[in-house]
């Protein structure tokens, strides 16, 4: 599969860490943000190129030549004139089928099989991969539907009050059947406003949902923070073809306050400290996958809807702290029944409910994690439970007393134990 790099950003907001070479040529750790992503596509096997260029580029041009000194085949094509984020696609006669569009300023490190099977699966005309972001207030949203397709996409201006944490990644796969379904209708096209977006009805955009690194350098502040990423191993490391390591999270005690069963957003509150927490986690390379049994299904007390409503709304406040979680798994069952408008068909015994491991195994599964490095934290006996019959190392949250088994972690809440992990 070819691979598109636009790389003809001018880099205006990082100017002042070098403001006299492309974006893409900007160093981090000896040597260009581009030369991070082609080591990446190459590890990949993707070694078919196209470098768009324009301000500055024959620095480009000049560093990589051909490509051959870095084990790939690569091309350029030349913008005289800025045509925007897509309009050079629009140029370009070489093309030989579905392609991977990169964004040139980001650094990621990323299985790109994975999303190359997802997009093959789908059937789709566009894939992006999307993950959650530490600053979701100020970057665009996708919206999906249970099978993962585009639905929506808020721009930063839009409104908005709860939302789930997808930020569109700057990695794409495009099939030239989609270009063709976009004609050209301007020189200068935005591939978000103009492409993208304007073809959610035809419901054939899906989002590949990935927690691997794919960070921009937009700021001197995002700058340093992906430097320090690269430096201790944290870019590569999460890499799904790596093992995978986790902190694996209880929501109700854990994340927020519990006055008892969570039945509408508005009620949802982040207990002091929680963010901050899940924030270090991010930070420490972690992923952060929330655990949580969720009877109020069953026993008929919210519905579905509500239920991603509420995990809107912890998401929402969380992005507001920059923390983030890169996934949630929730079981909808409770065996007991005599509910008044309980829902007979979740009244059952599953394998997802804590104490079971169901869960927990799910998500190692899908995120290849080594279970054995992994921590699973809660405030209730049925979490460490769940954590034990998992094989992850137990973590109780009590702030009265200390769990009975002594080979179980008991810390005073969320911040203590994430500053624990930060020693070790």
């Amino acid at each position: 599969m070819q691979t598109i790099i636009m790389a003809g950003g001018k880099g205006t907001r990082i100017a002042s860490i070098a403001g006299d070479i492309p974006k893409p040529m900007i160093p981090i750790c000896g040597k260009p943000i581009l030369e991070h992503q082609i080591e990446v596509l190459k590890r990949n096997s993707l070694t078919d190129i196209i470098i768009g260029v324009g301000h500055l580029g024959q620095h480009i041009k000049d560093y990589f030549g051909d490509g051959s000194k870095f084990g790939c085949n690569i091309k350029y094509y030349t913008e005289n004139e800025p045509l925007g984020t897509a309009g050079m696609l629009y140029k370009l006669d070489n093309l030989l089928g579905d392609f991977i569009l990169l964004n040139g300023d980001i650094i990621l490190d990323m299985d790109f099989s994975r999303m190359i099977a997802f997009h093959k699966e789908k059937k789709a005309q566009v894939t992006l991969a999307v993950h959650p972001n530490s600053h979701p207030f100020d970057s665009s949203l996708i919206i999906t539907d249970n099978n993962a397709r585009v639905t929506g996409w808020l721009n930063k201006e839009d409104e908005r009050t709860y939302y789930k944490n997808i930020v569109n990644a700057g990695v794409h796969i495009l099939s030239i059947e989609f270009l063709k379904n976009c004609p050209q209708s301007k020189e200068k096209i935005d591939l978000d406003r103009d492409m993208l977006k304007p073809s959610i009805q035809k419901g054939r955009i899906f989002a590949y949902h990935t927690p691997e690194y794919i960070k921009d350098m937009g700021t001197p502040e995002r700058y340093a923070h992906v430097t320090a990423d690269i430096e201790n191993g944290i870019v590569h490391g999460k890499n799904l073809s790596m093992k995978q390591k986790a902190v694996f999270l209880d929501r109700d005690g854990t994340i927020n306050t519990f006055n008892g069963f969570v039945t509408k957003p508005q009620d949802f509150d982040l207990i002091d400290g929680s963010a901050e927490a899940i924030k270090k986690i991010n930070n420490l390379g972690y992923l952060a996958i929330v655990i949580t049994n969720q009877p109020v299904i069953a026993r008929g007390e919210v519905d579905f809807e509500t239920l991603d409503l509420i995990h809107m709304k912890m998401e929402t406040d969380l992005g507001k702290q920059g923390a983030y979680i890169d996934d949630l798994f929730y079981c909808p069952h409770h065996p007991d029944k005599g509910f008044p408008g309980e829902r007979p068909e979740y009244k059952i015994d599953c394998d997802c409910r804590k104490p079971k491991p169901g869960m927990i195994l799910k998500a190692a599964q899908k995120y290849n994690i080594d279970l054995s490095s992994s921590y699973m934290a809660g405030d209730d006996n049925r979490d460490i439970q769940a954590g034990i019959n998992a094989g992850c190392i137990p973590v109780y949250l009590s702030k009265k007393e200390h769990f009975e088994d002594t080979n179980v972690k008991t810390f005073a809440g969320l911040q203590d134990f994430a500053d624990w992990l930060i020693q070790e």
